[in-house]
């Protein structure tokens, strides 16, 4: 078997490295993770996807702070592999290895390179991505590519249901490709960098919606790219007001108009129109349209951006 060391943080990098394992034909000898991190309301130490299927497999792992001056405990592997591990990687790390470092990056590159090539293909509309399989160097997402997959993008995808789709074709196109590339069987292919786009890091601004400004179909990307998190929201009386869930409708309306109807809402936008099937006012619980109707009236025709307009305050 393939001695291999394994750096991963999140749940692609879980699902890819479960397919490693599945599979029979490598041997993992370390894996190295993000510390665990205080998380929510009660700040209770959460450990990384990836350690707890490093735990489950019984594997040695290592949780640096920081690889600036990390040095490996082992020196008999082969390969490693990086998957969603959340920083850079140094490049006397990359080069320490017989066969150097491979990465795995849910794009299809040169295209959507960096933080969020996922949400990003979403937000953009694209009918369809894919995974690629680069060996690693000191550059973000630029190495030379050894295998490349493409998968169609459906209508109703969000981040989360793509986010699956894709880590599950990774970790069975590396399965494929590792035996290969150790053989010499695989060329790498450099990249066209000219035709290199880039994805950025998120915040929740981004989830900021004026729907007078943004067709139905460009909202109802950015609800697929940006759900769950950041989400996308609009501002009523100076709070948010989020909206967890959304469809396009067919409905006639001017751009910012607001319409209830049969205990549906719907917002006009700059062409078009969606359907708000859940949402959320800032300080209050997550309801359905027919919940929000029932505590508080919609008032239709007016434009959600404006600072009186919208969902007056229910009434006694």
């Amino acid at each position: 078997m393939i001695p291999i060391v394994f750096f991963g943080t999140h749940q692609f990098a879980s699902t890819i490295l479960n397919a490693l394992l599945d599979s029979g034909l490598f041997d993992i000898q370390l894996v190295i993770t993000m510390p665990d991190k205080p998380v929510g309301r009660h700040q209770e130490m959460q450990s990384p996807a990836v350690k707890l299927m490093a735990e489950k497999y019984n594997l040695r792992i290592e949780q640096p702070a920081s690889l600036k001056n990390f040095q490996f405990p082992i020196s008999n592997f082969q390969l490693s592999i990086v998957v969603d591990y959340g920083v850079i990687i140094p490049e006397n790390i990359i080069n320490t290895p017989k066969f150097g470092t491979i990465n795995i990056h849910p794009s299809l590159l040169p295209k959507y390179r960096g933080a969020s090539p996922i949400q990003s293909v979403l937000m953009n509309g694209e009918k369809e991505t894919g995974v690629t399989i680069m060996q690693m160097d000191k550059e973000m997402d630029h190495g030379p590519i050894l295998a490349q997959e493409k998968t169609t993008i459906a209508p109703d995808d969000i981040s989360t249901t793509l986010y699956e789709k894709l880590a599950t074709q990774a970790g069975q196109l590396l399965v494929k490709t590792i035996s290969s590339y150790i053989n010499g069987e695989i060329k790498p292919q450099t990249q066209n960098h000219e035709e290199a786009t880039f994805t950025k890091i998120l915040s929740r601004e981004d989830g900021k919606i004026n729907f007078a400004e943004k067709t139905a179909e460009e909202i109802y990307n950015l609800y697929r790219g940006l759900t769950p998190w950041p989400g996308i929201f609009t501002i009523w009386n100076e709070k948010r007001l989020k909206l967890i869930k959304i469809i396009l409708a067919d409905k006639q309306m001017r751009p910012g108009e607001i319409k209830t109807d049969n205990n549906k809402i719907y917002f006009g936008c700059k062409t078009g129109s969606v359907e708000v099937l859940e949402l959320q006012l800032e300080g209050k619980k997550m309801m359905s349209a027919k919940e929000f109707i029932n505590g508080r009236f919609v008032i239709p025709d007016q434009d959600p951006g404006s600072r009186t307009a919208g969902f007056p305050p229910a009434r006694e």
